[in-house]
């Protein structure tokens, strides 16, 4: 998993997917045979890509949790 957040170094912005809704700024990376999900978040003005969750996608495990958390 850690080789799939060190690609991020490169080009953030083209790998992975956009969210909607409440995690609209953030995008989802698989790993780990597309079991987990990493859910990051690309600041291109300051050149910062970070890392907010990764985990299980099952059930949209991990979207409720990074939700939840970003609410606190």
């Amino acid at each position: 998993m850690s080789d799939r957040i060190d690609k991020l170094k490169t080009d953030p912005e083209k790998q992975g997917k956009p969210l909607l809704d409440k995690l609209k700024a953030y995008r989802s990376l698989r790993a780990v045979g597309q079991r987990y999900r990493i859910i990051y978040k690309v600041e291109v003005d300051k050149v910062v890509v970070l890392v907010v969750g990764v985990g299980l996608r099952k059930e949209g495990d991990i979207y409720a949790l990074i939700e939840k958390l970003l609410e606190e």
